[in-house]
């Protein structure tokens, strides 16, 4: 319930959603044409694209250091160069071992919804 509410808040424009070229990569990788055409739909929504530029990919290999997989850390690097103040996901993996970077907060949509997710900026 707490992912919809989120979805519903990205496409109102209540929330920002930073699309990336890793997430682009990923959706790719998708064996399932209707999923990759879901995602994508998603796309419309997005207010930044970030592209994984050295920078990016440098701070991805430090977020690494973390015991984040390779992929996890260009999405983590990728959405603190776009200056997120949270990076959502449902992850166990990414949430058992990081849960800030910088000011972003790592956190599951139910987290984000009790703690952010009425914050008025």
């Amino acid at each position: 319930m707490a992912k919809m509410q989120v979805q519903t808040m990205m496409r109102s424009g209540a929330l920002e959603y930073v699309w990336s070229d890793i997430l682009v990569h990923e959706v790719l990788k998708n064996p399932f044409i209707d999923r990759r055409e879901t995602i994508f739909e998603w796309l419309d929504y997005a207010t930044v694209h970030v592209e994984t530029t050295e920078d990016v990919a440098a701070r991805g290999k430090e977020i690494q250091s973390f015991g984040i997989k390779p992929k996890d850390a260009l999405h983590l690097a990728s959405a603190e160069k776009a200056e997120c103040d949270w990076f959502l996901t449902t992850d166990k993996g990414i949430l058992k071992k990081i849960r800030n970077i910088g000011s972003m907060r790592v956190a599951n949509p139910v987290e984000f919804m009790v703690q952010g997710g009425n914050e008025d900026d």
